[in-house]
């Protein structure tokens, strides 16, 4: 009997996989692959069931054989040790990022024969709903709070890149490309910046938005995405206010705030030296951490400390310091900064950090020193790199050099080369 191999990674079954299971059935014997945890936050999104428990409800469908976990996005172990005479699939990866997958498989299944099989993607109401359900779902707070921590255990290093609005969300959410050897790669979380808040409001990065502008921010943003919200917290402001933030962003769904030990009016951390700064002392930041996690409610939200001693100059020993008394204090994280173009204190301070600490997740913002790799930061360590602006830095030249064309020319065309479509945008956006 011939074998038919199909891989889901699916948290409902619909009527779509039903139809590829009994189109499977009349070519042989049916093996159903179960995508990985780990392989699915790459390829498509988080699943809100385990893997172990997806396998189970992949063998209780009628007509499936054998239900075998697949490791990795390209097929390759399975097709390895399975060689199935078909692989079936929905006609939907025969374009988009998916189709570096197909053409993959194909590539596998030519060396001894095989040959893919597209089933004409199903696409109904009652398809359309459960999608729906699916993507509601992954948007709720309960959901996607805890996500921050299943990345870091799932994987070598967690990718955020800056979201300020929901269209900038939406472009964190869907943005895939075919990656290093064929994989899919995507960004895995958000992070919400005052810097970038701040400057989408046209005001100066001092803490001048108040939180309740920067609560309907996040509100658009995960209103329209799934995936984990990191939020920059600035100083915290004050600690009585701060145990009220932490409920707030809990209840918005947020994974993790980063608050800086500094005190006063807050000033960018890439300015140093050069305008006045005041780090707080040890004592006053641990109180106010303790503080944070003593009002949480669960056990997912993560408080995340950014010691700011390499910016101002005061030596690694001393941010050796605090990170110790604030992993004491009870933060879940550590986030080291640095100004120079060079990563080597960053490096540095990680390698020391984690021959005494093992397990607490380390944080880099690689804005200045921006030639190091995620790989190699992984090396050292690193668990969280966040692009902390990037998305904002490219929009302002972008916006003020088709601004410039039209004054120019007194008309919109000759802009037309530096434009998205309407159309390529509304895309963007899923009908409801």
């Amino acid at each position: 009997m011939k074998t038919v191999y199909t891989c889901f990674c699916t948290d409902v079954i619909h009527a779509g996989h039903l139809n590829i299971i009994n189109e499977a059935r009349k070519l042989g014997k049916v093996i159903v692959g179960c995508l990985s945890d780990k392989a699915a936050i790459r390829y498509n999104r988080f699943t809100t069931i385990p893997e172990d428990e997806r396998i189970k409800m992949y063998g209780m469908i009628d007509g499936v054989d054998s239900v075998v976990m697949q490791n990795e996005m390209l097929y390759d172990d399975v097709i390895e040790s399975i060689h199935p005479d078909y692989v079936i699939h929905g006609d939907n990866w025969l374009s988009g990022a998916e189709s570096v997958i197909r053409s993959h498989v194909v590539s596998l299944l030519e060396s001894y024969g095989g040959q893919v099989i597209d089933i004409p993607y199903t696409y109904n109401e009652e398809v359309r709903r459960i999608d729906l359900q699916l993507k509601e779902k992954l948007s709720m707070p309960e959901y996607r709070r805890k996500r921050l921590r299943q990345l870091i255990s799932l994987t070598p290093i967690v990718k955020a890149m800056e979201a300020h609005s929901g269209l900038t969300g939406l472009l964190v959410e869907k943005t895939v490309i075919e990656g290093e050897n064929g994989k899919l790669d995507q960004f895995d979380a958000m992070w919400i910046s005052s810097l970038c808040d701040s400057t989408a409001k046209g005001k100066p990065d001092i803490e001048l938005v108040d939180m309740t502008s920067r609560f309907r921010t996040i509100e658009d943003i995960t209103e329209v995405t799934t995936k984990p919200i990191i939020f920059d917290g600035d100083t915290g402001g004050l600690t009585e206010h701060f145990v009220y933030t932490v409920r707030t962003l809990e209840r918005l769904g947020v994974s993790a705030v980063i608050i800086e030990d500094k005190t006063g009016l807050k000033k960018n951390s890439l300015f140093g030296t050069e305008v006045k700064q005041t780090q707080a002392s040890i004592e006053e930041f641990s109180e106010k951490i303790a503080a944070g996690k003593k009002a949480q409610l669960t056990d997912d939200f993560m408080i995340i400390a950014r010691i700011e001693s390499l910016i101002l100059e005061q030596g690694m020993e001393d941010a050796l310091m605090r990170a110790r008394a604030f992993v004491k204090a009870g933060a879940d994280g550590i986030m080291i900064h640095s100004r120079r173009k060079e990563p080597d204190e960053i490096l540095e301070f990680c390698d020391r950090f984690r021959a005494e600490d093992k397990d607490t997740p380390i944080v880099v913002v690689p804005t200045s020193f921006n030639t190091i790799t995620e790989s190699e930061l992984a090396d050292h360590g690193v668990n969280i790199v966040i692009y902390a602006n990037q998305l904002t830095r490219a929009a302002f030249p972008a916006m003020q050099k088709t601004a410039e064309t039209i004054l120019k020319y007194h008309r919109a065309k000759e802009a037309d080369d530096q434009l998205m479509s309407i159309k390529k945008i509304i895309t963007l956006i899923d009908e409801i």
